[in-house]
């Protein structure tokens, strides 16, 4: 990824112990594998370079679970966010594979589109807050046995999806 290399190894540190924690909970499999993605794709490229097949494997994993999460959209508890984060992160695959080493900090043209990168930092920015602002919610209100009836998630599992989110949002400003 682009920036400075102390922020692609937090990016890395960040992205790999939030999915391994969501790794830890069954219902967080997605989440995991994001987190393992996120924590492969912000190793900085002056260390490794992941193209052209690094980039192609991710986007070739990422692409299938946009597929699977789309076919399960119809059942409860899934829903088109898992998609929508799973193309994003294709997306950020193809940037990676067309950008310069030395990104844009060096002169060179910003990887993505910007347009198309600016319109996804809007929606993890919304679901962040607003998923976040849930999450705050039902642990005001939760008693000490756990959470409240009609809470569809847990809160463990919310609060892997908003680091998810956020991983993704500080991912896609350092494209």
């Amino acid at each position: 990824m682009h920036g400075p290399p102390l922020v692609g190894w937090l990016l890395v540190v960040l992205s790999a112990a939030t999915g391994l924690s969501c790794l830890l909970r069954h219902a967080a499999r997605d989440e995991a594998l994001m987190g393992a993605g996120m924590a492969v794709m912000a190793v900085p490229m002056s260390v490794l370079d992941p193209r052209p097949w690094g980039s192609f494997l991710l986007a070739l994993v990422f692409a299938a679970a946009a597929v699977r999460a789309l076919l399960l959209a119809r059942r409860p508890g899934h829903h088109l966010h898992h998609a929508l984060g799973a193309a994003a992160m294709v997306y950020m695959a193809a940037a990676m594979g067309t950008a310069s080493p030395a990104g844009a900090h060096a002169g060179h043209a910003p990887a993505g589109t910007p347009l198309l990168t600016g319109a996804l930092l809007v929606y993890f920015a919304g679901y962040v807050l607003a998923a976040g602002a849930r999450l705050v919610t039902v642990a005001a209100v939760a008693p000490a046995g756990g959470p409240p009836a009609g809470v569809p998630i847990a809160p463990e599992l919310a609060a892997c999806r908003v680091s998810m989110a956020l991983g993704m949002f500080a991912m896609l400003l350092a494209l």
